[in-house]
């Protein structure tokens, strides 16, 4: 969807189902970057890196944080949101970021989580969470365009 001249970029009333679903991937990213900030939410946030698999901050007490994974969040539902926009850049939004998540999973199952090249960092909670973002994200490409095309 392209926004017309003085309207909302985001008007959902004439989104697609594959734009929605995007736009809402994105603000989930975007929420899950900023709570990785809040302490309380975030625990031992006073052990917080910029990067490394020395951050011993969790978020929700289970998920390896620091402000370089957590800028990756940010960076990344911004990105969903700006893609959200047309239908083609949604549905590739969904499908390139479940890729991008299943190398990243793959990333986290291969490599010492105790060395320097855990440099975002990750634990295996996150490893399986990214493996559901990736099921996820693609099912969500792949499925919802499908049934838009059904429907018509």
């Amino acid at each position: 969807m392209t926004a017309s001249a003085g309207a909302s970029p985001f008007d959902v009333q004439h989104m697609t189902h594959t734009q929605k679903a995007a736009g809402a991937v994105g603000l989930v990213f975007l929420l899950a970057g900023i709570l990785g900030f809040v302490p309380g939410l975030t625990t031992n946030y006073d052990q917080m890196q910029f990067a490394g698999h020395e951050s011993e901050a969790r978020l929700l007490g289970i998920f390896q944080v620091s402000i370089l994974h957590n800028l990756v969040h940010l960076g990344f539902g911004v990105v969903g949101l700006a893609m959200a926009r047309t239908w083609s850049l949604a549905r590739s939004f969904l499908i390139g970021g479940g890729v991008i998540y299943v190398v990243l999973w793959l990333y986290g199952l291969v490599i010492d989580l105790d060395s320097g090249v855990n440099f975002v960092p990750v634990n295996m909670a996150d490893n399986w969470l990214h493996l559901a973002l990736a099921v996820g994200m693609i099912a969500l490409g792949v499925l919802v365009p499908r049934l838009e095309t059904s429907r018509r």
